[in-house]
């Protein structure tokens, strides 16, 4: 579950978030749009706690699994190491990474470095990543952003599969993927949320 109480953050005299308040139940899917600049990825910062609000409380119970706008991937590791990691580094689990490669349409690239992936295929191998993890809230920042149109169809199955019975919540910009996600869409715009 997360809980926003009463949640303010401004930077300098430019307020992004005004006394809002928001709660994401166990098993729920929610969407967040709104225009670039207005909050959103405020927000997903203050509940996996790398930002504290300057005003009201944040509360989270529940192990998270996050995609990140940028993919974050460790540079130094394969893209079967990098999803290797989020289970348990262990040789024992290289056939269950490789089922999450596969799914995301990596299979022919687990031996590649990150730098050697285009951004696409670098996002989704951050979405691969974060489905081995698992956990029980999902929160993803434009996770489909640069997908073509067929791909981005086959990605929304597959994460509509992984994340049943999970808490979901999605930013982004494209109000199709916000539908065939979410059970809840809002719009985010001058600091608090409105049910679309």
């Amino acid at each position: 579950m997360i809980e926003l109480n009463n949640v303010s953050v401004a930077f300098g005299d430019h307020s992004v978030l005004r006394s809002c308040s928001f709660t994401l139940a166990d098993g729920e899917r929610v969407a967040l749009m709104g225009p670039s600049g207005c909050g959103k990825t405020t927000l997903l910062r203050l509940v996996l706690g790398l930002q504290k609000p300057d005003s009201g409380s944040v509360s989270v119970s529940g192990r998270i699994a996050c995609v990140f706008q940028e993919p974050r991937l460790l540079p130094w590791c394969s893209a079967l190491e990098n999803v290797n990691a989020a289970l348990s580094d262990g040789a024992e689990t290289m056939d269950l990474a490789r089922s999450y490669l596969a799914a995301v349409d990596l299979a022919d690239a687990e031996s590649l470095l990150p730098g050697e992936l285009s951004g696409g295929m670098q996002q989704r191998l951050a979405i691969a990543r974060a489905l081995a993890y698992g956990g029980d809230i999902f929160l993803m920042d434009e996770p489909l952003k640069g997908c073509d149109s067929e791909l981005r169809d086959r990605l929304l199955d597959l994460l509509a599969r992984e994340c049943a019975g999970k808490s979901l919540l999605l930013i982004t910009h494209d109000e199709y993927e916000a539908r065939r996600l979410a059970d809840r869409v809002y719009r985010f715009q001058n600091g608090t949320f409105e049910i679309m």
